[in-house]
């Protein structure tokens, strides 16, 4: 017994372990961050040029602090965890009131992230800002900004180039971007994914240190929209916003009140994921109302028919033996008649209810009203000979 719970217990320890490698990419897109509030309009800037071969634009986004609110971390150029990796950018998203994060992640595909035009080859649907050949990284210099004399791998493909002048920051809810991922977006979410890389979380982490990142300070205009590397906030490489994207507006409640512990019941990840959910909890919803208008119709046609059934029987019963065991013991000759008229319709009544209780109540009322018609002409005849000895 213990050498078996020893193999369990190991086995269990292995699924553990291989789990997060199975659904790495479930894990990568989970929405960690719900607010009551949306998020400014992405600032209008220029892509600083970049570094050197190998680095791919990862563009800016709004980020969330518990205490202060929303603050801007700058987009910045960063190299690829491994060959072959395409970057999915973090986006918001609203479901029923709460506008949830879904953070990005590094995968074969670029997957959908809310239809938020970022720019840069991100007008909202895919990348077209450069592409894999081999192991090396080729870029369209239509849509990001590259010094074409250090960085050769370069093409120009302007028939990619998305018209979408666009800034909202989030999908779905009043004013939001009403776009819905495609089938073969959906299968992306299935593949294998990455998290953001240490350079990246060290942007996010510069950005939150700094005050004047944050919206209730810049008011949708940063002074450093982008950085050419990681995490240097200051020099030639930081560019700063040219214009907000759209008038701010200060939220109503603080960061704290506007902080949601938990998403709506039928939410998930906004867009994608509450829609699946909703799906799968509808169809219970109304199987539920319709098994039980049945079973309530049931209950009360039964109680109806059943009492009304039992004291019919009982009331005709018990008054049609009452009165003709009295009258028959006062005077069988001087009342015979009545005495004989009543009886006999009461037999009938106690034998017709027994083969059939329910049909035969309603016919032994006109069999008993010919019955008793012939039966009282013979009750005379009776009494006519004992006059006749009298008068003699």
């Amino acid at each position: 017994m213990k050498l078996h719970r020893v193999v369990h217990a190991l086995l269990f320890g292995i699924l553990v372990l291989t789990i997060p490698t199975m659904f790495s990419s479930a894990s990568a897109a989970q929405i960690g961050i719900f607010v009551r509030i949306g998020p400014p309009a992405l600032p209008v800037y220029d892509q600083p040029i970049c570094p050197g071969p190998g680095f791919m634009w990862t563009p800016g986004y709004w980020a969330w602090d518990d205490d202060d609110g929303y603050y801007w971390v700058p987009g910045t150029w960063v190299e690829a965890p491994q060959p072959g990796l395409l970057w999915t950018p973090g986006w918001w998203g609203w479901n029923n009131g709460i506008y949830a994060w879904n953070a990005g992640y590094w995968g074969p595909t670029v997957g959908f992230y809310g239809g938020v035009n970022y720019g840069f080859g991100y007008g909202g649907n895919g990348f077209y800002g450069g592409e894999w050949r081999g192991g090396a990284f080729f870029y369209n210099t239509a849509v990001v900004h590259v010094n074409t004399t250090v960085i050769t791998n370069v093409y120009v493909n302007k028939t990619v180039i998305v018209n979408n002048s666009s800034h909202v920051a989030f999908n779905g809810g009043p004013g939001g971007v009403a776009v819905r991922p495609t089938p073969a977006q959906v299968t992306y979410m299935h593949q294998q994914h990455t998290p953001p890389v240490a350079a990246q979380t060290q942007q996010r982490e510069a950005a939150s240190k700094n005050r004047a990142m944050f919206a209730s300070a810049n008011h949708g205009r940063p002074a450093v929209a982008a950085t050419a590397r990681p995490g240097e906030f200051s020099g030639k490489g930081v560019v700063a916003a040219r214009s907000a994207g759209g008038t701010y507006h200060a939220p109503k409640m603080s960061p704290k009140e506007a902080r949601a512990s938990a998403p709506p019941e039928k939410g998930g990840e906004s867009a994608k994921r509450p829609a699946e959910n909703h799906a799968a909890a509808s169809h219970p919803a109304p199987s539920h109302p319709a098994a039980s208008h049945p079973t309530e119709n049931r209950a009360a046609t039964h109680p109806e028919t059943k009492p009304a059934a039992k004291p019919a029987p009982e009331a005709r019963h018990e008054a049609a033996p009452k009165p003709a065991a009295k009258p028959a013991p006062e005077a069988r000759h001087e009342a015979a008649p009545k005495p004989a008229a009543h009886p006999a319709p009461a037999a009938k009544h106690e034998a017709a209810p027994k083969p059939a209780p329910k049909p035969a109540a309603p016919k032994p009322a006109p069999k008993a009203a010919a019955h008793p018609a012939p039966k009282p002409a013979p009750a005379p005849k009776h009494e006519a000979p004992p006059k006749e000895p009298h008068k003699g």
